[in-house]
């Protein structure tokens, strides 16, 4: 249901007092008067606490400095004058003793006449004793609509010439932004540019990131890598590739729903972290990470709440990527004892998200021990897939090779023996292959050469992969992989020694 529609039931139904929890007042008053006055034909009252009342010459400057007051302009006024009172951050006074008082002495004569009590407020705190009084209506930040609306006005009015692909790129990227600080960055945009186009989404994006920063738990990751950078797991690639416009118009318009997240389980080196920052990159969204040491507060209902303000802040900026690093440390069955049952509740509450959140916050998680994610995080519908990312065979650690070393010697990366490295690379991760090379360069580097493919060969066979030291971990994910119960990132087999 719409927000005025929802607003005009609930003051049709005589609700006493209305609670709308927001942080843009100016929209809200805007489009009460627009719709609300038209409608019901209400004399609207706006009130706050330093000038008073406003906007009504009767009453101007009436109850300055004194939230007592302006509710006694309630009674003042004939019981016959439909009347609606806006009355801004009062939600900081309720928990005054007079002030609660008072709202429950008038509650009767909002009941029996025309009148209706609107708080406007950006943080929500009712007081216990008149939770039965209040009634709560979120107002949603503007939708794609009314973004897209707003653009295109501002366009109009600068006599400029946009493409419709960059035009819905623009709007996907104020989403999650309020229209005055909209037009704050569209403002920003035409003084640093003097025209708009595909490169305000690095301001766009940037403006984000000072929302994100306002919050520990959260982390803004700038990020250039790509899906190429990744060797081997072409089923994975695939997956990611089809749901590349899934959060565009037209995929909106087919009917097609926004992909939900991705969990990426497997061994350490795999490249499961760089899939989550390639993702961002190639669909073009920002990459929140979530800090789960952050997460997890000492005083009882603090970790709860810290949660319930990464979802708001995830949603905000919506559409993005909520990347979860080791969920499994975060979530595991270890956590749940000792803790007053902390764990438990987070993990309820996050699930419950997962499940239902219709907001386009694609997650993408991942974790290196199965055994200590619970139940319900594996259970099909908390993810659209779960991917298991194994050691790369011996196809994929070429291909590895090639993109390292090309990314170092961009210009003899040709003349490396990439069969012969692959050979004598087994059981090594992509990030162990990494640092194989990193040390065939000191060598060169000391002797002040060239590093070769011999360099590399005599650091694989000093390097010690970390599967030798896992063995029974990663012959256990191997074998949960291959009993169907997860999908394979790679197409190339599985081999279990």
């Amino acid at each position: 249901m719409k927000f005025t529609d929802e607003l005009t039931l609930l003051l049709k139904a005589r609700y006493p007092i209305i609670y709308i929890n927001t942080i843009e007042e100016d929209r809200v008053e805007y489009i009460i008067r627009k719709y609300i006055k038209t409608s019901l034909n209400r004399s609207i009252y706006s009130w706050d606490f330093i000038d008073g009342y406003t906007n009504n010459p009767n009453n101007e400057g009436f109850a300055k400095r004194n939230p007592v007051q302006a509710l006694e302009l309630v009674e003042r006024l004939t019981a016959q004058t439909p009347a609606l009172f806006l009355l801004k951050d009062f939600n900081r006074f309720l928990t005054d003793v007079s002030i609660s008082r008072k709202l429950k002495n008038i509650n009767r004569i909002l009941k029996l006449q025309p009148k209706t009590i609107i708080i406007v407020g950006s943080e929500l705190n009712i007081p216990t004793e008149l939770s039965d009084l209040i009634t709560i209506l979120q107002f949603q930040l503007p939708v794609e609509n009314e973004i897209n609306y707003e653009l295109k006005r501002l366009i109009e009015s600068l006599n400029i010439e946009i493409d419709q692909q960059v035009l819905e790129n623009l709007t996907r990227a104020c989403q999650g932004l309020s229209l005055e600080r909209i037009r704050r960055v569209l403002s920003k945009i035409i003084a640093t540019y003097k025209t708009i186009d595909e490169n305000s989404i690095k301001l766009l994006l940037h403006e984000k990131k000072q929302i994100i920063s306002q919050t520990e738990i959260l982390e803004y990751w700038s990020v250039n890598e790509t899906i190429s950078k990744i060797g081997g797991v072409d089923n994975l690639k695939n997956w990611l590739n089809k749901r590349k416009t899934s959060f565009g118009l037209q995929a909106s318009n087919y009917g097609l729903p926004t992909p939900r997240g991705l969990l990426l389980v497997g061994i350490q080196g795999t490249g499961k972290s760089l899939t989550a920052k390639a993702i961002a990159t190639e669909w073009q969204l920002p990459l929140l990470k979530l800090d789960v040491g952050k997460l997890f507060g000492g005083i009882v209902g603090e970790s709860e709440s810290r949660l319930r303000q990464m979802i708001e802040v995830a949603e905000t900026i919506s559409p993005c990527i909520l990347w979860i690093d080791e969920i499994d440390k975060a979530f595991s069955n270890n956590n749940s004892t000792g803790d007053s049952g902390t764990s438990n509740r987070v993990l309820a509450t996050f699930i419950s998200w997962l499940s239902e959140k219709t907001k386009p916050v694609f997650v993408v998680a991942t974790a290196n021990n199965v055994d200590l994610l619970p139940l319900e995080i594996i259970r099909k519908g908390r993810f659209d897939e779960i991917f298991f990312l194994d050691l790369p065979q011996k196809q994929e650690r070429e291909q590895i090779f090639k993109i390292h070393i090309q990314e170092f010697r961009p210009n003899r990366w040709e003349s490396f023996d990439y069969s012969k490295l692959a050979q004598l690379s087994e059981a090594f991760s992509g990030a162990e292959i990494r640092q194989s090379i990193i040390e065939a360069m000191y060598h060169g580097f000391y002797e002040k050469r060239e590093f070769t493919t011999e360099d590399i060969c005599l650091a694989l066979t000093q390097l010690i992969p970390l599967s030798q030291f896992e063995n029974k971990q990663t012959l256990k994910l191997k074998n949960w992989a291959v009993s169907g119960q997860i999908r394979l990132a790679s197409s190339k087999s599985i081999s279990i020694n």
